[in-house]
């Protein structure tokens, strides 16, 4: 038992969510469900739900209430991971807190061996630099795949552009956005703005013409050229997300590696159910999906993605 702990029990007698009877509950238990112990006595932290960091200014003025009402010190926490979370919430309180979030239509998180809440950065709904609808991602993860029981935790980003805001790198299934850039000579003026927005060395300017020389091996996909044609030269022959997968931080952080690019966002979901479908089937409880990967092998998963992953594009290695 840490010494720093001042409650040195491991359970506590608890209502949830308008039980009438009382239980005992593991802390560990509790934390499952998005209650998490804190050192002091009797206190715990409430974890609620925000997919992609996106929550609207009603919820928040009500969540405000709330953790002004529940929280013994009158504080929120902004988790890494995108989420409120209430502070020094006392474990008998936890049904009336969880009855008034559910009265305003929000949910406390979870933690534990399943998917998690996701996370993403702003997208193309106001990012300019944004590719990909990564808020509506979130939406759908949050929707169809939050609390899926795995051997694990598993986390899920989503990154508008190679910025990669989000972090995808580090997580156990992470997509970036990616546009495959098009150049349309006829209506190119040879203005060179193009080879001058490039920072990846993947366009040169002809010099005598102008125009654009284009390197494919450098490019990154960030649609930068697209966005600077002032004549619409350049255009996107595809949008989709670059897929990342095994990636973790912590203790010991494992890079993630790139596994597929130009995913559709209706293809999105077949990628993750696939993905959670073969981690399932291969891995071991308390295993991360990295440690899977390398203890398995990249192969066994790549044959089990080849179907899923032909409506893309396989990746360079650099990416």
């Amino acid at each position: 038992m840490d010494r720093f702990i001042e409650d040195k029990t491991n359970k506590v007698q608890v209502s949830l969510g308008g039980d009438t009877e009382e239980k005992k509950i593991n802390f560990n238990d509790l934390k499952t469900g998005g209650f998490i112990k804190q050192k002091q006595k009797d206190l715990f932290t409430v974890r609620l739900r925000c997919p992609g960091g996106k929550i609207t200014t009603k919820h928040l003025i009500e969540i405000s209430k709330i953790a002004d009402k529940y929280s013994q010190k009158g504080v929120i926490h902004l988790s890494y991971r995108q989420s409120l979370e209430i502070l020094y919430v006392d474990y008998k309180e936890f049904s009336s807190i969880v009855d008034e979030l559910t009265k305003i239509g929000v949910r406390v998180a979870s933690c534990g061996p399943r998917v998690r809440v996701p996370t993403a950065c702003g997208g193309c709904e106001y990012n300019p630099n944004g590719l990909t609808d990564t808020q509506g991602m979130a939406q759908m993860v949050d929707e169809k795949f939050f609390g899926t029981p795995t051997h694990h935790k598993f986390k899920t980003s989503f990154s508008g552009c190679p910025l990669d805001c989000s972090r995808t790198r580090e997580m156990d299934l992470g997509f970036q956005g990616a546009v495959d850039p098009v150049w349309d000579e006829p209506s190119c003026t040879g203005c060179t703005i193009c080879a001058e927005v490039c920072n990846e060395d993947a366009i040169d300017a002809h010099p005598e013409t102008g125009k654009p020389i284009f390197k494919p091996d450098n490019c990154i996909y960030c649609g930068d050229c697209i966005r600077a044609c002032p004549t619409g030269s350049w255009t996107a022959r595809r949008t989709g997300h670059l897929v990342r997968i095994g990636g973790k931080h912590g203790r010991h952080p494992l890079e993630a590696l790139a596994v597929a690019n130009f995913i559709p966002d209706e293809n999105v979901p077949d990628v993750i159910e696939k993905t959670i479908e073969w981690y399932k089937a291969n891995g071991v409880r308390g295993e991360r999906i990295g440690s899977t990967l390398r203890r398995v092998g990249y192969d066994s998963y790549h044959t089990f993605m080849e179907e899923t992953f032909k409506v893309g594009s396989p990746v360079r290695e650099d990416i």
